[in-house]
């Protein structure tokens, strides 16, 4: 039996020129980048020069790409070495009940620590209001974070909205979590105000390990660890060169022909959506039309109340698709997802979620096999269902 993988919001499958690279960069080019000598300055080259086509696929200049090990090190730098950089003693921070747990658990460990936060609401569809975040800066608020996509339903911010916003505070600082969104929507960071904006390679068709961190020029971080002064004195360590060529090779691949590849996925999700529709038990969560400026084109989330989610999770494995449940990060957590708590849902419905996400390998015909298969584990769990 086929199988179909549908979890590309946790992992992105690597293009075999992608593999390739990276693994020619690791046969040839193995010395220490800061090393002082010739092999060492070769593989320094190299990293330089996929800083420069990520800065340029991303709208940015070289100096203001800060590399990382991935999505989760980019928000916690950004979190955190904006507020440690603030040497006042009282500061604030924004962000919303629907981030990422690398964004949330750092707001709420520096709550612990004794930061001022304020954690925001969002209505039924998981969208943010810009007006509340207007209603909450305050003269001590160092940071806004809200994320571009977020990773259970796929709803999108007001980005744009929110940067106008913020840009009126030259204090604050707005930091993007645009790990889902990179490759999915169109978005233009320095023009709609954002200081700091995170990626992660294996979102987009890269290697895992790895990512990178915009930081608008000017705009200084605390380093999260301490040793060396790679990455503009902002993030120490041995600079990851077969990682990083990578990286830039996968984001060059993911933003070609990106808008027709956008509309190919926004025709699947319209399509898996009326799928859902039409089978009774499933509900759907977050956006439940095809409007592109609400939904990324990649991810439906749907829930089925009375259904342990890895039940269902395991009958679709079975039958040849794999899915998820919540984020990959909390995906074996038994506990209800907190995203769709904050959007309103029940203890029941928010424990029950199902996200399906897609990428380039995937057809209409194969949204027509998930569809069915999804009706026959639906038929096949019905009398197991836990009856309120």
């Amino acid at each position: 039996m086929k199988t179909y993988y549908y979890d590309h919001c946790a992992s992105t499958p690597m293009s075999p020129t992608v593999i390739e690279t990276m693994s020619d960069v690791m046969k040839l080019h193995y010395a220490n980048p800061s090393a002082l000598h010739r092999s060492g300055a070769e593989a320094m080259r190299l990293a330089e020069r996929a800083r420069s086509s990520i800065a340029d696929k991303m709208g940015a200049n070289p100096k203001e790409v800060i590399f990382t090990s991935g999505g989760t090190e980019s928000n916690n730098l950004a979190i955190k070495g904006s507020v440690n950089k603030v040497t006042r003693e009282s500061k604030h921070v924004i962000t919303t009940a629907i981030e990422h747990a690398s964004v949330y658990e750092s707001v709420r460990q520096l709550e612990a620590l004794g930061i001022h936060t304020t954690i925001l609401a969002v209505d039924q569809q998981g969208k943010v209001n810009p007006e509340d975040v207007e209603k909450a800066i305050r003269k001590d608020t160092v940071l806004v974070s809200v994320m571009h996509v977020n990773n259970e339903t796929g709803v999108i911010q007001p980005i744009q909205e929110i940067g106008a916003i913020v840009s009126k505070h030259p204090h604050v600082r707005f930091h993007v979590d645009g790990v889902q969104a990179i490759g999915k929507v169109p978005f233009s960071w320095k023009e709609w105000g954002v200081h700091l904006y995170s990626g992660s390679a294996h979102k987009f068709g890269g290697p895992k390990g790895v990512g990178f961190l915009l930081a608008k020029e000017g705009t200084e971080l605390a380093s999260l660890l301490n040793g060396g002064e790679q990455e503009f004195g902002m993030r120490s360590g041995t600079l990851n060169v077969p990682g990083v060529v990578a990286m830039a090779q996968a984001l060059r691949i993911t933003l070609e022909n990106r808008e027709d590849r956008r509309m190919k996925m926004y025709a699947m999700r319209h399509r898996l959506l009326e799928i859902v529709a039409e089978i009774p038990e499933l509900l759907i969560n977050g956006v439940p039309t095809d409007v592109t400026d609400n939904a990324a084109p990649h991810v439906v989330n749907f829930s089925y109340p009375g259904m342990r989610p890895e039940v269902m999770i395991h009958m679709l494995e079975k039958h040849g698709i794999l899915a998820s449940t919540q984020s990959a990060c909390s995906s074996k957590s038994l506990q209800p997802s907190r995203v769709l708590l904050a959007m309103g849902q029940d203890a029941d419905r928010a424990s029950g979620s199902i996200r399906i996400s897609f990428g380039d390998e995937h057809t209409k015909e194969d949204i027509e096999i998930l569809g069915d298969r999804l009706k026959m584990v639906v038929d096949k769990l019905k009398p197991l269902e836990r009856k309120p």
